[in-house]
């Protein structure tokens, strides 16, 4: 047992370092006044400088964080309408048949999801742009949401709605008070979840986006096509620490909101 153990730990280490060294090595770069992925000559900030003086990254930026909180946002509610509306359903087929058509969207390539809704948006006479790039990541979403949900109205079951009924509660009061309290770790899950991922997303997106209007990364792909440049690595930098200050956000909230419910189980 005790040699699977350090094996194991020896796996986890080579993972580790294969995910993330790549990563450090972009970053530490970032910071090289030679203004080369090699040979690092000196320390400093004129790539960050360069980055922030640039108006038209600081629109895409911009573009990118709206996109990716109004995605989050609608297909949560999205989503959480979805996952209650099959918890509810009783029969077995017609729910995993749901469940199926939810779960073709997560497991589709995304470069058949975004030729699909380019073929789709230019059929319907919809403009590319923010509106389909807006569409698109809500409609690839909303599954993700929808399978964080779930599970936490699986594990709450149907004898404490009961119980609320029995009690007097109306249909509003039982969503209200008993299931969106229960689920609100998995709402938070699946928020965060649509966020980095609507953040994160470039296949989809270019296929969908039209002229005059880009996301980040899409247009980090145009400027490593026009060779290696340092403001790539600093623009890199800053998006792998906002998804990392994300990812400690959900971890303290998630760890906020179960401490109530252990302390309920151990009364």
């Amino acid at each position: 047992m005790k040699k699977k153990f350090k094996l194991s730990n020896l796996y986890l280490v080579v993972i580790f370092i294969i995910l993330y060294v790549p990563i450090f090595y972009l970053m530490f770069y970032s910071f090289n006044s030679g203004g080369k992925m090699y040979d690092f000559e000196g320390f400093t900030l004129d790539w960050y400088k360069e980055l922030f003086q640039d108006s038209r990254l600081l629109i895409i930026v911009l573009n990118t964080i709206i996109i990716a909180l109004l995605s989050a946002g609608i297909s949560t509610v999205l989503g959480i309408s979805g996952a209650i509306a099959i918890w509810y359903v009783r029969k077995v087929y017609a729910k995993n048949f749901l469940l199926s058509l939810n779960n073709v969207l997560i497991v589709s390539p995304d470069v058949i999801i975004g030729a699909s809704f380019l073929i789709l948006f230019t059929f319907v006479g919809i403009k590319l742009g923010f509106t389909s790039v807006l569409l698109s990541h809500i409609a690839f979403n909303v599954p993700i949401v929808v399978l964080m949900v779930l599970p936490k109205l699986q594990e709450m079951g149907a004898s404490l709605i009961d119980a609320a009924r029995d009690l007097g509660a109306s249909r509003w009061d039982v969503l209200s008070k008993v299931v969106l309290p229960y689920i609100t770790p998995g709402i938070f899950a699946g928020f965060f979840m649509a966020l980095t991922y609507s953040l994160d997303d470039f296949a989809v997106t270019f296929f969908v986006t039209g002229n005059g209007f880009t996301t980040l990364s899409v247009e980090i792909y145009s400027l490593a096509r026009r060779g290696i440049s340092l403001n790539i690595n600093a623009l890199s930098t800053l998006l792998f620490v906002f998804t990392l200050l994300l990812v400690v956000g959900y971890y303290f909230i998630t760890k906020r909101n179960a401490r109530p419910i252990g302390l309920g189980a151990r009364k």
